[in-house]
């Protein structure tokens, strides 16, 4: 299995990711780590990730063959965090066969309905949960848990 986190600014909420996952981790993986700036990506790193890189070629590259893409909604837009996140960048992540599990945050002038405001730790918990219970029904499925 394969995560690539995204994210960008200081890579907070990357990083926040992948300590917790490492933590918890229930399930065998590799954690990616691509920051839209270099001071992501080194906090991402330095969270634990088992790899990294910066900008959008490692984002071309990365998202191919990911199970799972994490990381702030802005991924998916043009021009978020702050005109970190490229026209191409965003391009990619929507393409990618991965799936996509977005943490709705407000900086981003997104608001997402129906979902409440929820601490960002509470946000993490959730998406650890989801990926441990997808995998889990999904190596069932293929006779491999």
């Amino acid at each position: 299995m394969k995560i690539v986190v995204i994210d960008g600014q200081g890579g907070r909420m990357g990083s926040q990711f992948i300590t917790r996952w490492k933590k918890t981790r229930t399930l065998q993986g590799t954690v990616i780590a691509v920051g839209t700036n270099s001071t992501a990506t080194a906090a991402m790193i330095k969270a634990g990730a088992d790899g990294g890189a910066t900008g959008e070629n490692p984002v071309r590259v990365n998202v191919k063959d990911a199970d799972y893409i994490v990381g702030p909604i802005g991924i998916l837009a043009a021009d978020a965090l702050l005109g970190e996140v490229t026209p191409q960048m965003a391009t990619l992540v929507a393409q990618s066969k991965a799936e996509k599990i977005l943490i709705p945050v407000h900086t981003c002038s997104f608001r997402v309905a129906g979902v409440g405001d929820y601490t960002l730790n509470e946000l993490i918990d959730d998406v650890i949960r989801y990926i441990d219970e997808s995998e889990l029904a999904r190596r069932q499925q293929d006779g491999n848990a």
